[in-house]
């Protein structure tokens, strides 16, 4: 896993986003409209966040999800910045911060995991 320092060099998007809690600009991320089979995996440490089976167009400008690659893939906690009251989901693994989770998405789950494109690294597996 990579310091916050190489992050920071490296990819100061991620670092903005995954360490600072950021949001990247809605409808620019290169994970909202792809839609190809394989597995999403954190950007900052490697640890399998979500599947392509679960991936959805929410139309709201950054990839969604109704559910994670298992229950121990993400993490959330009550985030109120900003004067709203909200869940953030994180990486279990390093704490990087992936996005919200809302409950509003489809069935099974009736939830959507909005998370940010540059907290994520993609691998292709044509079994998901």
């Amino acid at each position: 896993m990579k310091t916050d320092e190489e992050i920071k060099k490296e990819n100061p998007e991620l670092y903005r986003v995954a360490r600072q809690k950021g949001t990247e600009p809605a409808f620019t991320g290169k994970y909202d409209q792809f839609f190809e089979k394989g597995v999403y995996k954190c950007a900052v440490c490697g640890n399998e966040l979500f599947i392509s089976d679960t991936k959805f167009d929410a139309k709201c400008g950054w990839p969604s999800f109704y559910a994670p690659a298992s229950k121990e893939s993400v993490k959330t906690a009550v985030d109120t910045s900003y004067g709203m009251k909200r869940v953030e989901v994180f990486c279990p693994k390093c704490g990087a911060h992936l996005g919200h989770v809302f409950e509003d998405g489809p069935e099974p789950t009736g939830q959507r995991f909005c998370i940010n494109s540059v907290s994520l690294d993609f691998e292709k597996k044509e079994d998901r």
